[in-house]
């Protein structure tokens, strides 16, 4: 690692190494987890990050924590859904990318993908409540999702509408497995069971409830074309 790869910043709490690098390594810019982290704290690293690149991105940021921030913060913005809080833009990468999910009760982590792709300059398609509980809802958005480069699907209960789509559009498929459902759900691993047992070929399978790894991957994808 180069010695000017990573910066150091600190509170009372806590002193953290960023990794500046990151997004010329790899594509993705280093991103903050917001939970666990106190606000002193995500506002310090979001402040470097921005300082010297003009645009800085945490998830699972509370609501609470979230809102005060973004008041604070430079250029900042906070999405209450999706928990997303950004500084800055990047520039548009003019590609899109669909996010679609099963009901209204996985809107959280789509959203959270929706956040983490919009901050990283990409178009995005968001398709709600198309689940197959009712297949006409899943129909009628198909032509929209097959226009996009990457498709991110997220679905609880049986986890089914990944599958799907899959089975409809051209693009690859990224599947996210929440945590919506009854006790037979497992907090989410029957959905994720039944995604890495699909039959329809070209997705690829994140974890439980990680919209932000979905984005992550898409991003990459795109990326590297």
């Amino acid at each position: 690692m180069p010695a000017d790869a990573r910066g150091t910043t600190a509170d009372a709490a806590v002193t953290v190494r960023l990794d500046h690098a990151r997004a010329e390594r790899t594509a993705l810019p280093e991103v903050v987890y917001g939970a666990g982290k106190t606000r002193a704290q995500v506002a310090a690293i979001m402040r470097e990050f921005y300082a010297l690149a003009g645009f800085a991105l945490a998830t699972r940021v509370a609501q609470h924590d979230g809102v005060a921030l973004a008041a604070e913060l430079p250029e900042a913005s906070y999405d209450e859904v999706g928990r997303v809080l950004r500084c800055g833009a990047r520039p548009r990468s003019g590609i899109t990318i669909a996010v679609a999910c099963a009901g209204t009760s996985d809107l959280p982590v789509a959203r959270e993908a929706a956040c983490t792709l919009d901050a990283l300059g990409h178009d995005v398609v968001e398709r709600y409540d198309v689940g197959v509980a009712g297949v006409h809802r899943t129909l009628s958005v198909t032509p929209a999702l097959d226009a996009c480069r990457v498709v991110i699907v997220a679905a609880g209960m049986e986890g089914a509408l990944p599958s799907v789509i899959a089975g409809l559009v051209k693009p690859p498929v990224i599947a996210v497995p929440t945590s919506v459902g009854y006790g037979a759900a497992f907090d989410g691993l029957a959905a994720l069971l039944a995604m890495l047992n699909a039959c329809a070929p070209g997705i690829s399978v994140v974890n439980i409830d990680n919209g932000f790894g979905a984005a992550a991957v898409a991003h990459k994808i795109v990326s590297a074309c």
